[in-house]
């Protein structure tokens, strides 16, 4: 039975090989067409690679203290982790730079086809994540004889590059973006992905190595993450033999139903008739989330002998697909809250920030509310006060349903960056106007679906942290978290603290970046005054080179504190206070991700509003405003917000690993003062 879930992410693996080769086949356009996607290849995969290099350092090291700190089999799980989550950005990425410039190609002849090549570029990197996630796991857990406490190491290496690569990645695309978008649209007032702008590619490269690559290790972190949490709590659970072991048995089976469920779902997306993109991915993922539900019911009743199981199942991918639902309407500008933002730009940069700073706060309310009754509901049904194991794990699964479709989450997902870039490959190949507006129909779609994409990241992160909080706590044998004791107290506002940390330092990165970014654009503008004029090539890799040597070195510190701190704090005040901080932590970090995100969006797609015609349209001085809130935003979004839940993961399951030294040696500090 355990081997149905490798063989369901080796049937994944499968699909998305035949999807890269569909696409492969495809067409690449001109010739013109050829050298800018060649540009984007070429710069992205440099960025890979050099960031792979600096990474396998660090798994290195922090493998080797785990041999010695904990033992050998939690090594080789971390350093499978982290490898299998290298593969799924790297196949990913690489396919999603080949797909775009096939998108553009194809919609030179109209939108089904390009629509198709753009979500089958996406599927890809959603079924690597889930294929290797899967085949991982359950290979892993097979090899070292059910021991389910060796794969927590797994998740450590998954979380771990999924951090960096958010960070990294982030900082690159918005280092670029910002520099393209205040020096080339405001200051020179050329069009977006202009190739006059010497900043271009970078910004292109960018939306690959933040948004394809780093998405895809993020949801890969999250996947594996819930699944880590609902093994370790259904070896807790408490009865029978058979009921362990169908604890065990059940995550397994249910994420190989998601991943039939979501091939399903891509197949049904790749095939639709709609004329709205819109409607057409969304059918893909509803018929999914249908499928699963319903698999679930039946592997419920015929494990547990009941519907408990699926009741906690149902209430997570129910709660994922309502904050979905909030994050569209506080960020789409079909919906009042963009359309507010575009309102309050006619009165200046000013009041477009501060609008969009209150529609991010006010889209933290019904997320938690949403979060906060799957929570209850899950733990509950499962058991409740009386049996808290049993409630935990419900929980856990709370999220596995929230991410059971992870496959189509991620085409969906992924397929909005390929949109973007093949946009930008259009324009900089002077493609007749019809081209761009059919690639910035699909564009605008894909800044929805981006951030539906957002709010299940940051829903299954609150509720996966939760389930490896849970199983942090009985490793250390806590039964509580006292909030009355002092020690727990000074944890829980560190942990508070960090996210706010966390966020100051890479929105830092980010405007140091960005400013030498501006300052090349400038130059170039200067020095080469033939540029604007269209008898110049910009230095596009110069900007490259800027964008890839801040990105790794920014993308350092913020890493390396989310897993010392956590470990420090264990150490210096022992178990309660690190229970403190993970807590705070989790409360901040939640709400912190939720509030970035939404507001990074709603700026995003005002601009977007306005740039159809609203309150005067491109080159207004609405629209200049726009875009200066747009460039607050690009970081809240797509840097710092969503590095959010894969901190609050990451610094929990690091307190899960290394709880046996805590438990051991914590508490040094508090042994002195005694």
């Amino acid at each position: 039975m355990y081997l149905l879930a490798t063989i369901a992410g080796i049937l994944a693996l499968i699909f998305a090989f035949i999807l890269s080769n569909s696409i492969t086949k495809e067409e690449e356009g001109t010739d013109r067409m050829k050298e800018i996607a060649g540009y984007i290849h070429e710069g992205a995969m440099a960025f890979l690679g050099r960031e792979y290099k600096s990474l396998a350092i660090f798994v290195v090291l922090v493998g080797a203290i785990i041999l010695f700190a904990i033992g050998w089999e939690t090594a080789i799980c971390f350093i499978a982790g982290a490898i299998l989550s290298i593969f799924a950005g790297y196949f990913g990425m690489n396919i999603a730079t080949k797909a775009n410039v096939r998108t553009a190609n194809a919609a030179r002849n109209g939108q089904s086809k390009a629509l198709q090549i753009a979500f089958s570029g996406g599927a890809v990197m959603g079924m690597a994540v889930v294929g290797l996630g899967i085949v991982g796991l359950s290979a892993l857990y097979l090899i070292f004889g059910g021991e389910i406490k060796f794969l927590t190491g797994f998740g450590l290496g998954a979380s771990s590059i999924a951090l960096f690569a958010r960070v990294g990645g982030g900082i690159y695309t918005k280092a670029a973006d910002v520099g393209a978008d205040l020096v080339g649209k405001v200051e020179a007032g050329i069009p977006e992905d202009d190739p006059r702008n010497p900043a271009v590619i970078a910004d292109n490269v960018g939306d690959n190595v933040g948004d394809v690559a780093g998405m895809g290790a993020d949801l890969f972190e999250s996947y594996v993450g819930s699944l880590i949490s609902a093994l370790t709590l259904g070896a807790l659970y408490v009865g029978s033999l058979n009921v362990e072991k169908g604890a065990i048995l059940f995550p397994f089976l249910l994420s190989a139903a998601g991943i039939i469920a979501s091939i399903i779902g891509v197949v049904i997306a790749r095939k639709s008739k709609a004329q709205n993109p819109q409607k057409a991915l969304n059918s893909g993922t509803y018929i999914a989330g249908i499928l699963v539900i319903i698999l679930a019911a039946v592997l419920s009743n015929k494990i547990f002998g009941d519907f408990k199981a699926f009741a906690a199942i149902t209430a997570g991918l129910i709660v994922g697909m309502l904050i979905g639902k909030v994050t569209e309407m506080y960020t789409s500008d079909e919906y009042n809250s963009v359309k507010k933002i575009g309102a309050q730009s006619e009165t200046g940069a000013a009041t477009t920030i501060i609008s969009g700073l209150a529609v991010g706060m006010y889209s933290t309310v019904l997320p938690i509310i949403f979060i906060v009754i799957g929570v209850i509901v899950s733990f509950f049904v499962m058991g409740g006060l009386s049996e808290a194991t049993h409630g935990l794990y419900g929980i856990s699964l709370a999220a596995i349903g929230m991410l059971s479709t992870t496959g189509i989450t991620v085409a969906v997902d992924a397929y909005g960056p390929i949109a973007d870039n093949a946009g930008g490959i259009a324009e900089m190949s002077e493609l007749p106007s019809s081209v761009r507006e059919i690639t910035d129909k699909l564009d605008a779609v894909g800044n929805t679906t981006a951030a539906i994409g957002k709010g299940f990241a940051i829903g299954s992160a609150a509720l996966t942290a939760l389930g490896l909080f849970a199983s942090y706590a009985q490793s250390v044998n806590l039964t509580a978290i006292d909030l009355l004791n002092p020690i727990t107290l000074v944890g829980l506002f560190i942990g508070a603290m960090l996210p706010f940390l966390f966020g100051a330092l890479t929105m830092e990165s980010v405007g140091k970046a960005a400013n030498e970014m501006i300052e090349e654009v400038r130059r170039q503008f200067k020095e080469k005054p033939g540029i604007m004029e269209g008898k110049e090539t910009p230095d596009y890799k110069r900007c490259v080179d800027i964008s890839t040597g801040a990105a790794l070195k920014e993308m350092l510190l913020p890493g390396i504190l989310a897993i010392v701190v956590p470990i420090g704090v264990g150490l210096l005040l022992g178990v309660e206070a690190l229970g403190g901080l993970i807590g705070g932590a989790v409360a901040t970090g939640v709400l912190m991700a939720i509030f970035m995100a939404n507001a990074g969006g709603a700026w995003d797609n005002a601009k977007k509003y306005i740039e159809g015609g609203a309150h005067g349209g491109k080159g207004s001085d609405a629209h200049k405003a726009a875009v200066v809130g747009d460039t607050v935003g690009d970081p809240f979004k797509d840097t710092s917000g969503p590095a959010m839940n894969i901190l609050i993961k990451l610094m929990t399951i690091v307190s899960l690993v290394f709880a046996p030294v805590i438990l051991k040696f914590g508490g040094i500090l508090l042994n002195v003062i005694k």
